[in-house]
This record gives structure tokens, C-alpha cells and sequence, in this order.
């Protein structure tokens, strides 16, 4: 059944773009460029949406529960870049934050007709994940009407979870769907309903917003430092040893000794110096004050 999705501001033609075929190269690139401008303001306009949700979210994964993003195309594929990198940037557990995507890992990469509008598919994946009452589901959805995130959200809803709704249409079915509804309202894009472009961005700044301040909630960074990094290259390795002498003013003869003894674990290294503690009781301390560094260095 063809739905032309009339009513829809991302669906519209901008008459601003109607030549862009015969212009130059840098005059599209202008152009692009001063229409991504309207999208910062567009989430401003939403903060208020956006920081409620994430407040709702926070509290139910300070209780143990998960935060699963389900969406479909750019959106989907979107949810999952963000959850994948919640582990190398906060140290969390890869199921803790999960992306997922209508079609599956296949549509990572290439279109998989049809698989937006199975409703029943969306519903599955929620049984699939076992999805209960301490559990935060967020609907990614650019037109806010795409079946198989109505039917993950009402699963999840009906399972008791948290459910939450990110589209880029007013009045959108999604937000209906949700108990937190945000919607991010860009307008037509440079290319007639290309939601990769304007929307995308708008989503992409929104879902930073949502898991980064959630783990700060969470006490997963230390000031603005992202305390809970996985050191898993040189990079990262040296980023960690550079944030325990900047917290503990130690050398780096001292820094290197107390990361090496904690695993390259930057938390236990800075209290490690701090208190003067072996690797396995600044893990204890920290463990007792809710794995919040700053609780744990002034207790």
C-alpha cells in the first residue's frame, strides 16, 4: 500500500533546491552547509523534551537497567553507531546500551527492502531481548511513523519498560506511542526527503546527548573526562595516563606504575595514588561509594 505521506515537513519539496542539478559544486556545498544551520536550533528548541527523557532514562539504569535504541535505515543505523561506542567511551558492558536495527546487521550496510514496515518484527525483537520494567526504549524514527519502531515500542510499553520517541515530525505517530516524545522538527531537506541529511544530523546530536549525559549521570566520567574509557590502543592508553597525572599531579613514572596495578583502570590509578591504597582496595572503595570517582576521593 503506497502511503505518499503528504502532511510530512521532512517528506516536502524546498523550492530553494529545485536547481541544484545545474549548479556549481561549491554553490550545493553553500548551500548544504547554510541549510544545516537550522538544525542546532531545532534541538534547542527540544532540550526541554530531550532532558526529561534522558532523566527517566538515567533513573531506570542506575537500577540496573538497559538502554536499547530501535530504528530503522539512517535512523537505525545511527542508534547503532551510538551504542556501539558507549563501551570504548564509558566502559560499559556492550549490552547495556544497544542499537537495533529493522533487518538486522545486514542493513548496517545496505538497505533491506520492506523491513521498515514489519511492525511484528519490531515486536519480536523486543521478546527477543527479553525487554522489562527496568529497561529504557527509545524510538529513532525521521518520520516518526515507521512500523516496525511502532511495534518495538508498543511491545516494550506493554512489558512495563520506559518508552521514549525521537522523530523529526510534529504530531507524529511515534510520539503518541511514547511516554517521552521528542521531536526535532528541520523541515524539508536539500534533496526531497533524503533524511540522511538535516534530520540525520538532528538525530545524531540528540542521541549524543541522550548516552552522554546519561552516563554522566550514571557517574561514568570525572568532571568532563571520560574516567570509564577502555585503553585499548596507544591513543587511548596515553589519553588515560595523561587524565591520572592531571587528577592526581603525580609524575609519569608514578602515573605508569599505578595504571599497570590497576589494569589500566584510570579510577583505580588515581585512588590508588591518592589514598595510598593497593589496586584491590581503591576497587573496594570505589565499589562502596556507588563507582563515583569523586564520592570516592573525598570519602
Amino acid at each position: 500500500m503506497i502511503d505518499p505521506l503528504p502532511e510530512l515537513s521532512t517528506e516536502q519539496s524546498d523550492p530553494r533546491y529545485s536547481q541544484i542539478d545545474r549548479l556549481p559544486t561549491e554553490e550545493i556545498a553553500r548551500l548544504m552547509n547554510q541549510a544545516d544551520t537550522a538544525v542546532p536550533a531545532a534541538v534547542a528548541a527540544a532540550v526541554p523534551a530531550i532532558s526529561a527523557a534522558i532523566d527517566a532514562i538515567a533513573a531506570r539504569m542506575a537500577d540496573g537497567g538497559r538502554l536499547l535504541y530501535v530504528g530503522a535505515g539512517t535512523s537505525g543505523r545511527l542508534a547503532v553507531l551510538d551504542a556501539s561506542e558507549c563501551p570504548p567511551t564509558f566502559g560499559t558492558d556492550p549490552s547495556l546500551v544497544q542499537g537495533i536495527i529493522a533487518g538486522g546487521p545486514e542493513a548496517l550496510t545496505r538497505s533491506v527492502e520492506g523491513a521498515e514496515d514489519d511492525a511484528e518484527a519490531g515486536a519480536a525483537a523486543m521478546k527477543d531481548l527479553e525487554v522489562g520494567p527496568l529497561d529504557s526504549v527509545l524510538g529513532v524514527s525521521a518520520s516518526g511513523r515507521a512500523p516496525f519502531v511502532l511495534g518495538a515500542l508498543a511491545e516494550a510499553a506493554g512489558r512495563g519498560a520506559l518508552t521514549a520517541a525521537l522523530s523529526c515530525n510534529t504530531g507524529a505517530p511515534l510520539s503518541a506511542a511514547a511516554e517521552h516524545a521528542i521531536e526535532v522538527v528541520v523541515g524539508p531537506e536539500v534533496v526531497t526527503g533524503s533524511t540522511r541529511l538535516k534530520a540525520g544530523t538532528a538525530q545524531k546530536l540528540v542521541l549524543n546527548m541522550i548516552s552522554t549525559i546519561a552516563m554522566v549521570r550514571l557517574g561514568r566520567t570525572y568532571g568532563n573526562e571520560m574516567i570509564e574509557m577502555s585503553a585499548m590502543n596507544s591513543k587511548l592508553a596515553g589519553r588515560a595516563l595523561r587524565m591520572v597525572r592531571d587528577i592526581t599531579g603525580a609524575d609519569q613514572q608514578t602515573a605508569v606504575a599505578a595504571l599497570d596495578a590497576a589494569g589500566g583502570q584510570a579510577k583505580i590509578a588515581v585512588l590508588m595514588i591518592q589514598h595510598g591504597l593497593d589496586a584491590e582496595a581503591a576497587r573496594a572503595l570505589l565499589e562502596s561509594h556507588g563507582e563515583r570517582l569523586s564520592d570516592a576521593l573525598s570519602g
